[in-house]
């Protein structure tokens, strides 16, 4: 996976220790209700597109960009999910992170959707009833994305479930 410059820097000051980041997860649907999904590179396992914001930028334009990044097509953010704080992750180099992740409901305004960066094996569209194996994650914040209730804020808890 590619890693922002600023982390990079940061990283050669404190090594692997422990950085808090804002990030964002996508729930990109087209016209037809369909989800946008890719196939990440580095575990082999479909998901929702999703990013690190970098210094100064907006979570609604870190969604846009990493969605057209990684997969080539444009979209308008329509509105906030979920905003939850993800468990640590550390990652194989030793590296340990932690996201707040902030989810948003998108709408595809143009573009195909094809591999776009060295993030993803593969994209493409999935209607409701017919998506690939997801984790959680992503089931949960799909579900969202086809409701009309609130944002989703964690009170402590965990995220909601998708059944």
């Amino acid at each position: 996976m590619s890693t922002p410059g600023f982390i990079r820097d940061l990283r050669a000051h404190i090594g692997h220790g422990l950085l808090f980041l804002p990030g964002v997860s996508a729930v990109v649907l087209d016209d037809a209700g369909r989800v946008l999904l890719g196939r990440r590179a580095d575990n082999g396992l479909w998901a929702l597109i999703s990013g690190i914001c970098e210094p100064g930028e907006q979570p609604a334009e870190t969604a846009a960009r990493e969605v057209y990044e990684e997969t080539a097509v444009r979209c308008t953010v329509d509105r906030v999910l979920l905003v939850e704080t993800l468990e640590p992750t550390r990652y194989p180099n030793g590296d340990a992170c932690q996201f707040l992740d902030i989810c948003v409901r998108a709408h595809a305004v143009g573009g195909e959707a094809r591999v776009n960066d060295d993030e993803s094996v593969e994209v493409g569209w999935f209607p409701l009833d017919g998506l690939p194996p997801l984790r959680e994650f992503a089931l949960a914040r799909i579900k969202l994305a086809t409701e009309d209730g609130p944002t989703w804020f964690a009170p402590g808890g965990e995220a909601p479930a998708a059944g």
